[in-house]
């Protein structure tokens, strides 16, 4: 049989088959950026399509871009397990990035480290099987983009969306800042989420232009807090002709449930609420877009 026969060329491909069976990975992945006015509810729906996709059998890489730092709560990492978040790892910004941040302004540094051992090192993983990265955000304000923090946090970024076989959440901090330093680049999906109120979805607009300027070719909304039908036509109202920047509107109602069980959004699985039957569309959407 030929190095390169049809025969030899199929059993190869059956063989990379049941071993991804065997596994339980395939080797797919695909990226999503998710943002949002401060309050409107990105970091508990990222923690939810996070188990929901983890519930497909997907490997799911959750990354917390958020200064906030709630998204290994939301995931169920125990409240009183204090975080150190990447960003306030100093050996690790001064080993990769040659300057140790607040030290060291106006000396030389590494603007493109290498981080490849950055979620080895740093990830966690929750009893469900969710790996996590908390990314934190820059520690000093008005510091500017060439800070060792941002080099570090751009170049990881940078990293993930060429990891292959995972799908990766990051939760991004709120407003559109994040796009504005090009850190959705290689993510080819965006939610973008909003409550149903003038400068909410304000933000969600111009979240979505900045997307799309991006590349970002499947860019959704969803609109968080919604309690009646009137919520629905006020965002068709104010948003007009400008919601056809959406590929699709997901409409999540307003859960007394979640407020229940925050942080950890775990337990809306159990007993799925129209909350949640509406989070799975939204799921639907990424798995049919990957």
């Amino acid at each position: 049989m030929g190095k390169d026969s049809p025969r030899r060329k199929a059993l190869f491909e059956a063989a990379e088959k049941i071993k991804g069976q065997v596994s339980g990975k395939e080797d797919r992945g695909f990226r999503v950026v998710i943002t949002g006015k401060g309050g409107a509810g990105k970091t508990t729906l990222t923690a939810l399509l996070a188990k929901l996709l983890n519930r497909e059998g997907l490997n799911v890489l959750a990354v917390d871009e958020d200064p906030q730092i709630n998204l290994p709560y939301a995931l169920g990492i125990p409240p009183e397990v204090e975080i150190i978040p990447i960003s306030r790892n100093l050996d690790y910004v001064e080993e990769k990035t040659g300057a140790r941040p607040g030290e060291a302004w106006g000396v030389m540094l590494t603007l493109n480290p290498d981080v490849t051992d950055v979620v080895e090192r740093f990830g966690l993983r929750t009893d469900d099987g969710i790996n996590l990265l908390v990314m934190g955000s820059v520690v000093q304000a008005a510091t500017g983009c060439l800070c060792p923090e941002n080099a570090l946090l751009d170049a990881i970024v940078r990293y993930i969306s060429l990891r292959d076989g995972e799908v990766i959440l990051m939760d991004t901090q709120a407003g559109v800042e994040h796009f504005g330093r090009a850190l959705a680049q290689g993510f080819s999906q965006a939610v973008i989420i909003t409550e149903p109120t003038f400068n909410a979805l304000q933000v969600a607009l111009h979240s979505a232009k900045l997307a799309s300027q991006l590349g970002i070719p499947h860019i959704y909304l969803a609109v968080n807090k919604v309690r009646r039908e009137e919520d629905r036509q006020k965002i068709q109202r104010l948003g007009g002709e400008s919601l056809e920047a959406f590929e699709e509107i997901f409409y999540l109602p307003y859960d007394e449930e979640v407020l229940r069980t925050e942080p950890d959004v775990t337990p809306l699985l159990e007993n799925p609420t129209p909350y949640v039957l509406e989070a799975l569309k939204l799921k639907e959407a990424l798995l049919r877009n990957s």
